[in-house]
């Protein structure tokens, strides 16, 4: 045991000076101090934690934002014009910065647990500085820009809810350790009250948090509902490009119940798919006709955009990165894929029996079908021979003449609107934005209306929604969701409630026995080595006062020692 000493201790100070030197550039064992924190370091600490909690935050938002990283990268492109996937920068800034500041945090707890004195090197600083600003840089510009967004965490924390509270729950009793040897180790009968207060504070709140944890999934199993059925959002332009005849196939093979898609109306009165105002994104229009390539898609006639090619985009700009899995057969059916028109949409649709929604854009005040726009989508689904009760009708113009023209239309609505309304409208079903319903809503009016969601392309979305009773969902991702037959969790109350109290029983046994340990270790470790108070307070002094001291010490040294040889010191008579 004696021989392993020197090498324990030796370790100890190699792990001391590699904390204190990556923290505050403190290498060598003169320069660590255990006084107390000044305040302009307690002050940079603060600003180190709030930043850690802002980019927590913010981390957490785009990573349950990725449901929706096609419809940002759609945004930024209608304010550029320039198609990219603008999540990879953002993802990748954020990662680091993450773990630049969670690495910090880290270090300033270990400074904390072994009783050293905190001090942030400058180069920290700045660091510490622009992660900051640049963070509320983020969250101010993702306001403005997609302001919606920021829903997405109230409906991701009915999934995540009870798991991150455990989590919480565990780290905070595991700063217990911290918090105890702080207590221990400082004399001041304040400080210690304030400390201890403010932690049993955290903690006894996150021991009553699950009483404002609300989630659908949180239910009896005997209450779930069936599965939603899912409707391809613009076919499945994960696998196809989207509002193709390719894209819809595809879709109808992962079993869906129902294709969507975004329809305007050509110059000659066709009406034909596409989500963008102009052609540029989706179509070669820049090399067929490069003078028109900013025109409104709506400014072209049916032979005109029955020219173009709609698949080769795909294969360029890979949106969700699949082109790569493809195979060379399948690369080549994307790369023919031209523009569809609604009427081969419904005869798809019609031949497969399946349900047909789409969102109808009225092309520009000039256009010749201004005015007849309605009748002359009316009259191609007359022509399809589709069904009338497969089709979800969205438009809110003039619905009193289309119920009279096509009365067995599903008249539906894309607001939220009073039951009363709905009722006077002759409206049976909604089309919703996910955030738009709270599970209030989805129970209530499901028992009235249809609910549809949209665009709904997690697992963990599609749980959410499912546990709270929504008959359909939306998705440019059926691929996915076709592989989830059960919500991914589901607990009765009795079982949330039962993990809840044993986690809290376990969290408070655990603090307690950690505050006795640390008492129980820290008693009677109050005494410092006079070498460390003498060289702590050396690091507060100027060069010349450490030389003096230095000086002293070594004058002090040479006396003890020749007391101990029993010879005087150099310079006085023998």
């Amino acid at each position: 045991m004696v021989k392993h000493q020197p090498l324990q201790v030796y370790e100890r100070q190699l792990c001391l000076s590699c904390l204190t030197g990556i923290y505050g550039c403190r290498w060598k064992r003169y320069q660590r101090s255990h006084d107390d924190t000044t305040k302009w370091e307690f002050l940079w600490s603060l600003i180190l934690f709030i930043t850690f909690s802002l980019l927590l935050v913010w981390f957490y938002f785009w990573w349950e934002a990725h449901n929706d990283y096609n419809e940002f990268n759609w945004f930024l492109y209608n304010r550029s014009g320039e198609w990219s996937d603008g999540t990879v920068p953002i993802l990748a800034t954020t990662a680091a910065g993450f773990t630049y500041i969670a690495f910090l945090m880290i270090l300033a707890l270990c400074h904390i647990a072994v009783g050293q004195q905190l001090n942030l090197h400058w180069l920290h600083k700045i660091g510490v500085s622009a992660a900051l600003l640049t963070t509320a840089i983020g969250f101010i510009s993702v306001n403005q820009t997609w302001g919606e967004e920021w829903a997405v965490i109230p409906v991701s924390l009915q999934a995540t809810g009870p798991f991150l509270h455990l989590g919480a729950l565990v780290a905070v009793t595991a700063l217990a350790w911290l918090v105890a040897g702080q207590i221990a180790r400082t004399e001041k009968i304040r400080f210690q009250v304030v400390v201890l207060l403010l932690y049993l504070s955290v903690l006894l709140g996150l021991y009553m948090a699950p009483l404002s944890i609300t989630s659908p999934c949180i239910m009896d199993h005997a209450n779930l509902t069936p599965r939603p059925d899912v409707i391809g959002h613009q076919g499945a332009p994960m696998l196809a490009p989207e509002n193709t005849i390719l894209s819809f196939q595809r879709a109808l093979q992962m079993n869906v119940s129902g294709l969507e898609a975004d329809v305007a109306i050509s110059f000659d009165g066709v009406p034909f798919l596409m989500r963008d105002r102009t052609l540029r994104r989706t179509t070669d229009v820049g090399k067929v006709f490069p003078a028109r390539q900013l025109d409104d898609a709506s400014s072209f006639n049916w032979t005109d955009l029955h020219s173009l090619n709609a698949g080769q985009w795909f294969l360029k700009d890979d949106p969700f990165w699949t082109v790569q899995s493809m195979a060379q057969r399948e690369v080549m059916l994307v790369g023919n894929q031209g523009v569809c028109s609604l009427e081969q949409l419904l005869r798809l649709a019609s031949l497969h029996n399946q349900t047909v929604v789409f969102s109808l854009r009225r092309p520009p005040h000039r256009h010749p079908c201004y005015h007849s726009w309605i009748n002359d989508t009316l009259e191609v689904i007359r022509l399809s021979g589709i069904p009338q009760h497969l089709v979800m009708w969205t438009p809110d113009w003039d619905r009193g003449q289309v119920r009279q023209v096509a009365p067995g239309l599903q008249q539906t609505s894309v607001e939220k609107l009073p039951p009363q309304v709905l009722h006077q409208q002759g409206i049976s079903s909604l089309l919703l934005r996910y955030s738009q319903a709270s599970p209030y809503d989805i129970r209530w009016v499901n028992s009235n209306v249809s609910v549809t969601l949209y665009t709904v392309n997690e697992p963990w979305l599609f749980s959410v929604l499912w546990c709270s009773g929504v008959s359909s969902v939306s998705s440019e991702a059926p691929n996915i969701l076709r592989k989830v037959p059960y919500p991914i969790w589901l607990m009765s109350p009795d079982e949330y409630c039962l993990i809840w109290v044993a986690a809290d029983l376990i969290s408070f046994t655990v603090v307690i026995g950690i505050f006795v340990f640390q008492k129980w270790r820290l008693s009677g470790m109050h005494s410092y080595n006079p070498e460390q108070i003498m060289l702590s307070a050396a690091v507060r002094r100027s060069s010349r006062d450490v030389n003096i001291m230095k000086e002293k010490l070594i004058f002090s040294a040479c006396i003890s020692l020749s007391v101990l040889c029993n010879c005087p010191p150099q310079g006085q008579p023998q």
